[in-house]
């Protein structure tokens, strides 16, 4: 069955269901194939880990180590994991070579975030999934403008990529994580309501929207392994 048929199938069967459904069968869809849980461990997404550990602890959960993160998302994904008894977390890298070629001294950031981006976190993803049919994401349509219309379902590329929490406002976010006890990360209660890298990550004023402290002064909004094929970087980057 083509990849849009598919994923048009299953937002029609879903337009009903919950979070947990949606994620339940995601997880055991053999039309899709194996699939893997994308997380960045960040400000929101012990809510999906949480559905995840109640369905299937031993779910493959890929985290992308940028090498560039902070010290708190670091340890924020160990002590995470262990809390919730998720046993299979693929802690993902950039390759070396790929590092040594395009960034050797840590700054790639500062002249090209999207080159950055695509080297870091863009590719390590890509080879991540090879092996997959389908990956699910944490994105919510309340996070920013390209996220608006986000189905539960979307073709992506050669794969299908699912969304189980895309209709899910703040409110049910905040509500979820005191049901439940969940840990918060630590860098939230600091100002940083969306994390990503060190370097482009900065606190966010009382009234200011969640993401603005994302690439703060761009107009980069994403960074990069949601776009189509995920490939907004410049070509012959990290190759």
């Amino acid at each position: 069955m083509p990849l849009k048929e598919l994923a048009e199938r299953r937002n029609l069967l879903h337009r009903k269901s919950d979070a947990q459904t949606i994620l339940r069968h995601a997880l055991d869809d053999l039309h899709i194939g194996p699939t893997a849980v994308v997380s960045s461990f960040g400000a929101e997404s012990v809510v999906l880990l949480h559905m995840v550990a109640q369905i299937n602890k031993d779910a493959p959960v890929i985290f992308i180590d940028t090498e560039m993160l902070f010290d708190e998302t670091s340890q924020y994904q160990k002590d995470v994991a262990q809390k919730l008894g998720l046993t299979d977390i693929r802690v993902i890298t950039p390759k070396r070579d790929a590092i040594l070629k395009n960034d050797v001294d840590g700054l790639l950031h500062q002249a090209d975030t999207d080159a950055c981006c695509h080297l870091r976190k863009v590719k390590p993803l890509e080879d991540a999934l090879a092996d997959f049919g389908g990956w699910i994401t944490g994105r919510k349509r309340f996070q920013s403008g390209t996220r608006a219309d986000i189905p539960h379902f979307e073709k992506d590329d050669r794969k299908i990529k699912i969304n189980p929490l895309a209709t899910w406002t703040r409110n049910d976010i905040a509500a979820y994580i005191t049901k439940h006890k969940l840990p918060r990360h630590p860098l939230v209660a600091k100002g940083f309501p969306s994390i990503g890298c060190m370097p482009c990550t900065t606190r966010v004023g009382e009234h200011e929207d969640p993401r603005s402290g994302r690439w703060k002064g761009q107009e980069k909004t994403e960074c990069g392994i949601h776009f189509e094929n995920g490939k907004p970087a410049r070509e012959g980057v990290a190759a």
